[in-house]
């Protein structure tokens, strides 16, 4: 990795080496970033986010690649969401399921999940091998206001954990920006495809979002042409960051 960016006074910036796109199918990426940490973490989390950067434990980073702008940042002002009909049925479909916010500290239950989610979902991808102490440090690993959010099945003849809590089906790690909630990443347990969990995650977090008195909530990248980010194109209406700043979807 090279150093591509320093300014005095400012975070330093690197640039990796290309490598294959884990979106676009014959594509290479390559990233700029820096490090969160210290006191200076939160604010330049919050400042980075705005400018369309991800946190990954305490890296903030974001696309540069030389040929390709697939890679959206996309954000959904929650005062002005839609909750059009899918969406109504989604929350209705799961009236049984509770969402807690709480402190970001990993436990085995959350492993299992996360295990099976990227066993059947990410099976070839870059974090299919990541061990227990791997999940704990992306979970822990955090200079910023990193928060879980545990999703749980509520009602008689359910098997409770030794907190008298339902079974566990989806967490989202999740930062608290100044202007919003950042979904840094979301997991499920497989088998509640049919429920749309993953949706379902994103509605609560709007929602949250709404309660907190915040303006938005950041969702990552939309990347056009692939299928595993499709979905955030129907969180409308939303803002997706250009060459000119965040601009308004509206459909």
């Amino acid at each position: 990795m090279a150093l591509s960016i320093e300014i005095r006074d400012s975070p330093q910036f690197y640039l990796t080496a290309p490598s294959p796109c884990p979106y676009l199918q014959g594509k290479q990426e390559r990233k700029v970033f820096t490090h969160l940490i210290g006191e200076r973490a939160t604010r330049l989390n919050d400042v980075l986010s705005h400018g369309g950067f991800r946190r990954s434990q305490t890296i903030a980073y974001r696309p540069a690649c030389e040929s390709c702008k697939a890679c959206v940042s996309v954000r959904v002002p929650v005062a002005d969401f839609v909750w059009n009909k899918s969406f109504r049925r989604t929350l209705r479909a799961n009236q049984d399921v509770i969402s807690d916010m709480r402190a970001a500290t990993p436990t085995s239950e959350q492993y299992s999940t996360f295990r099976a989610y990227l066993d059947e979902r990410h099976a070839d991808g870059g974090m299919a091998d990541m061990t227990v102490l791997d999940y704990a440090m992306m979970v822990e690993d955090s200079h910023v206001n990193t928060k879980l959010v545990e999703y749980r099945l509520r009602g008689d003849n359910l098997p409770l954990n030794r907190h008298g809590e339902g079974p566990l089906i989806g967490v989202s790690l999740t930062d608290v920006l100044a202007d919003g909630l950042s979904m840094v990443y979301s997991f499920y347990e497989p088998e509640m495809t049919d429920r749309s969990i993953g949706t379902l995650m994103i509605l609560d977090h709007i929602h949250r979002t709404q309660e907190l008195g915040l303006p938005y909530l950041y969702l990552g990248y939309w990347v056009e042409g692939s299928r595993k980010m499709a979905y955030k194109g129907r969180f409308l209406p939303q803002e997706r960051l250009g060459p000119n700043g965040w601009d308004r979807v509206e459909k």
